[in-house]
């Protein structure tokens, strides 16, 4: 696991010093959907990480999100967002990030999430917590909604589906002291390990987008399932993080709003 944890935090380092070197470059964009879009940086960065895992690790399986997933039938996969907040970058707005998780049979491991602009390399090992440049973090102990900082962010076919998050923040908005929507999922969740938010909701979310995250804030002492409280996991596409002080009022508040997800119906009657 020492030459994994190495290789992850160079990786993420370098990637991350490619995108902030061409954050004020004119980007080639390409749509994926209505505002979907993704960059040539996205692929250059993803293009670097891939190279050096396949060279370190030839057989590992590999999931990225702009290229079809590698499997050989390998114990590791390697979870791999090249550039999460590609629309802030595209824009030159500097917030975004490189977010590296590595699984073993199952069980994310490692995980790494590395914010160039400002030289934050947010990393995480399963059972030996969670680091910031070196520096272990904990979660806030914020203890009321009302007192909370917390993190969202909307889907990509918000135009085009009702289950778009805008009831959750409305009702969020009104029950915490302030929300936050940053444009990356997996720095909002570094932040949330970092005490700098006191909670996250999402919904639509990719594995990319919360592996490391996800080890992360349970490294750091939070709580992460779904929006109903069940266990998460990197399929559920929907998550609920907080510092685990609010979290049962952040499900109780989301539960007693009128759900716009129909699979969500029924299970969000049996919170209440």
């Amino acid at each position: 696991m020492d030459a994994c944890r190495t290789l992850i935090e160079a990786v993420a380092r370098e990637a991350g010093d490619l995108l902030r070197g061409r954050l004020h470059d004119r980007h080639f964009i390409q749509y994926k959907g209505e505002i979907n879009l993704v960059t040539e940086a996205d692929r250059l960065s993803e293009l670097l990480i891939v190279e050096r895992i396949r060279r370190e690790f030839p057989m590992h399986d590999i999931l990225t999100e702009e290229s079809p997933e590698t499997t050989n039938g390998s114990d590791f996969r390697w979870i791999i967002d090249p550039l999460d907040g590609t629309t802030n970058y595209a824009h030159g707005y500097p917030v975004f990030c490189v977010s590296i998780a590595l699984e073993v049979t199952g069980v994310i491991m490692l995980g790494v999430v590395y914010n160039p602009m400002l030289d934050e390399l947010f990393t995480a090992e399963r059972g030996a917590g969670a680091f910031l440049n070196g520096k272990r973090l904990t979660v806030s102990r914020t203890e009321t909604l009302s007192r909370s900082l917390l993190a969202t962010g909307f889907p990509y076919d918000i135009r085009e589906d009702r289950n778009n998050n805008i009831n959750y923040f409305e009702v969020m908005a009104l029950s915490a002291q302030a929300v936050r929507r940053a444009g990356s999922a997996a720095l909002d969740l570094a932040y949330l390990a970092a005490g700098r938010f006191d909670g996250f909701w999402e919904l639509k979310l990719m594995p990319w987008d919360t592996a490391a995250g996800w080890l992360l804030v349970e490294e750091a002492g939070g709580g992460v399932t779904d929006l109903c409280g069940d266990p998460y996991h990197l399929h559920s596409r929907n998550m609920l993080a907080s510092n685990s002080l609010i979290h049962a009022e952040m499900v109780r508040i989301l539960a007693g709003t009128d759900p716009l997800y129909e699979p969500y119906q029924n299970r969000v009657r049996k919170v209440k």
